[in-house]
């Protein structure tokens, strides 16, 4: 369930009531207290979200169980390739219609691969969603209790691409600070340090999906 962050400004406003000529003069108000100042900060909540220890065990989770299919859409993608590529080599040398069997071979592999991947991207984006949007209703708690233990009267979310934010020190980023908080309420342990990838080593194989956003949490 989306939840937004509610910013209410409050405006005060007074009348001044003036006695009659001939009354008494009233005694003087008691001047309204000086308003405290606005305290602000700014929070990447995506990347907040993401970035707890919950966080990325359940994402990492999601990927090794998305694994076997993506592996299966690799195999695929090889094979319209290998055919592709005999096809060209091949070309010269075949009839007509052995060049249009392996084309049409070729097109119904593509087809498929696209269905198959179409599928995955749309399971993996949905299951990502539910996780994010369960972690994110969380972490806006442990938000909201930090920022009032802290005393800050207004926080934006600086992760969406529409912010209002143009600049903010670094001093005003609260993102780590309420990850930090939120790891110490969950009790989830940080996961285990990745190993450094040796030089040369391959790059990994794009996600099925992005990381999701949302528009309000």
């Amino acid at each position: 369930m989306k939840r937004s962050l509610a910013i209410i400004v409050m405006l005060a406003s007074g009348m001044v009531l003036c006695a009659a000529a001939q009354t008494p003069a009233a005694p003087a108000a008691t001047p309204p207290a000086t308003a405290q100042p606005s305290k602000i900060a700014v929070i990447a909540f995506q990347i907040a979200v993401a970035q707890t220890n919950e966080g990325q065990r359940d994402f990492a989770d999601l990927e090794k169980k998305f694994q076997p299919r993506q592996d299966q859409l690799k195999a695929l993608s090889d094979q319209v390739d290998t055919l592709t590529k005999q096809l060209q080599a091949q070309g010269a040398t075949l009839s007509d219609a052995q060049r249009k069997e392996k084309a049409t071979a070729i097109d119904t592999k593509k087809k498929q691969l696209d269905r198959d991947a179409e599928d995955a991207r749309t399971d993996f984006q949905q299951q990502m969603n539910d996780i994010y949007q369960g972690l994110a209703s969380k972490v806006y708690d442990s938000m909201q209790a930090y920022a009032e233990a802290q005393g800050y009267t207004l926080i934006l979310d600086i992760s969406e691409q529409q912010s209002p934010v143009l600049f903010a020190t670094q001093s005003t980023n609260i993102t780590k600070a309420v990850i930090d908080a939120y790891n110490v309420k969950s009790g989830v342990p940080a996961p285990p340090p990745q190993p450094a990838a040796a030089p040369g080593a391959q790059a990994p194989a794009p996600k099925l999906a992005p990381k999701p956003t949302t528009g309000s949490h």
